[in-house]
């Protein structure tokens, strides 16, 4: 596998045009500028310049189960003083030069890579993060009468989300030594007019249509390793939904026992 940091120039002149900050507002862009960091050979042979329009199936990744050798995750970091910084984690090397030399404004350093192959041992105690959908079925008997929405997913409310992180560890081959913050929000993401079965953006900004906003809680802390195998296959897949908006990435210090 491969880690990947790029860190986004979101600009601080309010006065100056800000494309970073716009493109982070919509996490289906941002999946998809990522996702040309792997075209196709085809499509790099045929097209090196990148001057040709963006074609899911010209690149790999857009779509498929995460495996040892296919797919991504990724996530956007915020950082209190400057840029925040987006890491992805691939199976396959990515082509940043490819997917970003048309669009460089929306950086702020050249891309950072390192290869990334972790290793766990039982008993290990290290330092994580994880950005999760936490979500859980809507209960039955609190559905309004006559309304038909019956395993709909909502937000798990905040004084249940230790509990339900502490579920998902030991299903995940860790447990929850200690955690340091917690801090909830949402991602929107949404395509544009002109995408073919996408969203129309109303003249004063507001969405309509095809708008997802994704409920995530971002947990950070201490975990200890009860089975490496289960962790290591949870780093490599993901956590819980919503992955392809920048959720589902578990992140885990390697140097701290």
């Amino acid at each position: 596998m491969y880690l990947s940091y790029l860190l986004i120039n979101v600009g601080d002149n309010p006065d100056l045009p800000r494309p970073g900050r716009l493109w982070l507002r919509n996490m289906y862009r941002v999946h998809q500028r990522l996702c040309m960091a792997f075209p196709s050979s085809e499509r790099k042979e045929n097209d090196p310049d990148f001057v040709k329009c963006f074609r899911p199936d010209d690149f790999q990744h857009v779509h498929g189960q995460r495996t040892a050798d296919q797919a991504f995750l990724f996530r956007l970091d915020p950082r209190t003083n400057g840029n925040p910084v987006i890491i992805v984690q691939s199976a396959l090397k990515p082509d940043w030069e490819y997917a970003f030399h048309n669009a460089t404004y929306l950086l702020a350093a050249p891309p950072q890579m390192k290869p990334y192959d972790p290793q766990f041992r039982d008993g290990q105690i290290l330092n994580f993060r994880l950005m999760a959908n936490a979500t859980r079925k809507k209960d039955k008997e609190n559905r309004p009468e006559g309304k038909n929405n019956f395993g709909r997913r909502v937000p798990v409310p905040a004084n249940e989300l230790e509990a339900w992180l502490t579920s998902r560890a030991m299903r995940c081959g860790f447990e929850v030594e200690k955690l340091t913050n917690v801090h909830t929000g949402y991602v929107e993401a949404f395509k544009d007019k002109g995408d073919r079965n996408g969203a129309d953006i109303k003249a004063d900004g507001e969405k309509d249509g095809r708008l997802k906003r994704l409920f995530y809680a971002r947990f950070e802390g201490k975990l200890q390793v009860i089975a490496p195998e289960s962790i290591r296959d949870s780093v490599m897949r993901g956590v819980g939904a919503g992955k392809a908006f920048g959720l589902g990435l578990l992140t885990i210090a390697m140097g701290s026992d």
